[in-house]
């Protein structure tokens, strides 16, 4: 397992996570390699997606209060944590990364909250720096659109402008100026957007 630490969430210092040095990149954690067959430790981070959504949520509970709850990608979990934290009814978590999962709930539990794995029929899904990839984000725009259309979610989404994020399928909602480590993304902060799926 990789060497984290109980810090508090840069933009929602209400929130604490098990997260890795603030000094140390993703890579760092891999001794310096990618490999195919092992997932890069991105649970390790508050990446600013997850950090908008957050401080979002926490700043709007009606978003959430009193409905299901379905976190994409959770990886830290901070977006599921949050939404715990403003009164969801039920908080579910997914992602490709079994480790992921297993962070998430790690992290519910220091900050004294429940999440679980299953999502019967979400009626809000947050989605934070999910559109990274050429290869990620035609499945996630696919996979957003339909729970939109099929069971009228809302979907939220933070996005620090990754560069596959489809702009013509959302409003904008809030904007973010925030604190990420300089190993990570070779800045201080990243100007980040909560965007709603129209």
């Amino acid at each position: 397992m990789y060497s984290t630490a109980l810090r508090p969430v840069p933009l929602a210092p209400e929130i604490s996570l098990h997260l890795a040095d603030p000094s140390v990149g993703l890579f760092d954690l891999t001794g310096g390699e990618f490999r195919s067959d092992e997932p890069p430790p991105f649970w390790a981070f508050a990446w600013a997606g997850g950090q908008a959504l957050a401080r979002y949520l926490l700043d709007h509970p009606d978003e959430v209060a009193g409905r299901r709850v379905l976190d994409v990608a959770t990886g830290s979990g901070v977006a599921a944590v949050a939404a715990a934290r403003a009164g969801a009814a039920a908080v579910a978590v997914t992602d490709i990364n079994p480790d992921a999962v297993a962070a998430a709930h790690r992290n519910a539990a220091a900050n004294d909250v429940t999440i679980s794995d299953i999502s019967n029929m979400p009626d809000v899904i947050l989605a934070g720096d999910v559109f990274y990839s050429p290869a990620v984000a035609p499945e996630m725009t696919a996979f957003l659109r339909a729970a939109r259309r099929d069971r009228n979610a809302t979907v939220l989404v933070g996005d620090p402008g990754r560069g596959f994020f489809p702009g013509h399928l959302f409003t904008r909602v809030a904007d973010y100026e925030v604190p990420v480590p300089k190993a990570l993304e070779d800045t201080p902060t990243l100007l980040t957007t909560i965007w709603r799926m129209r």
